[in-house]
């Protein structure tokens, strides 16, 4: 059984000398399909810029429509590094500064402060990151 995968249709934005591709995909929420959307608010949609390596793709031209395909596990991650311990930081920390005996409103200022260092460990990583996070291009 092969891994899942997560697929989304898009086109080249932009191809540069050093082997970058941006590829503009259009992120939907399912409100934006709606037959009635333009009668609420609800409806979202935004324009999304991934680079993929030159290397990891065929030739590429600018207005090309591709379609990029990217492990779903991946997803996953994605949502445990920027929502899931992010939290579990903060909740953590607050318990531990509310234990210790300090202020509440301090303590919760503490715990948010607490996210610092570690979106910075994120920012310092975002190398690592980008090498795990990798993107497959197919022109359709």
């Amino acid at each position: 059984m092969g891994e899942q995968v997560v697929t989304h249709s898009g086109w080249v934005k932009n191809v540069d000398d050093q082997g970058k591709v941006e590829i503009s995909v259009i992120v939907k929420s399912s409100c934006a399909s709606c037959e009635i959307s333009g009668s609420c608010s609800l409806s979202d949609m935004k324009e999304k810029i991934i680079e993929v390596n030159q290397s990891q793709t065929e030739e590429l031209k600018s207005g090309q429509p591709v379609t990029i395909i990217m492990k779903q596990s991946l997803g996953t991650w994605a949502v445990l590094l920027g929502y899931v311990f992010p939290l579990i930081v903060l909740v953590t920390g607050l318990f531990i500064f509310v234990g210790t005996g300090i202020d509440q409103g301090l303590s919760a200022i503490f715990a948010i402060a607490l996210l610092v260092p570690y979106y910075l460990i994120l920012y310092l990583a975002k190398d690592f990151i980008r090498k795990r996070f990798t993107y497959t291009v197919r022109p359709e």
